[in-house]
């Protein structure tokens, strides 16, 4: 089991959005830049194609336990899981916010 370090808040990166001019995004949208079953590189680049106005945050998210077991994305309060990122994606998209 991953050991955390609690004493210093956890770095976080923000993706900018992929379409700045399309206004702000409804959905929160993180990522563990940490979790052995996704690529940051690839999710990301998926997830902007899924909301293109949404930064995504990238950082650690203390969901060690499944994280060390399968792919994760945190939406909108949500923490969505599979054994793949591809299925992880597909599992997200009803949790996409339509903007208004």
């Amino acid at each position: 089991m991953a050991t955390i370090n609690r004493a210093a808040p956890p770095e976080v990166r923000v993706i900018p959005a992929a379409d700045p001019l399309a206004g702000p995004s409804p959905n929160d949208i993180r990522i563990c830049d940490k979790c052995n079953h996704t690529r940051v590189k690839t999710l990301t680049s998926k997830l902007q194609k899924l909301d293109p106005s949404a930064e995504i945050r990238v950082g650690c998210k203390s969901y060690c336990g499944p994280c060390a077991k399968r792919a994760f994305i945190f939406i909108n309060g949500r923490y969505i899981a599979a054994p793949t990122e591809d299925e992880a994606l597909e599992k997200v998209k009803p949790f996409i916010k339509a903007r208004k």
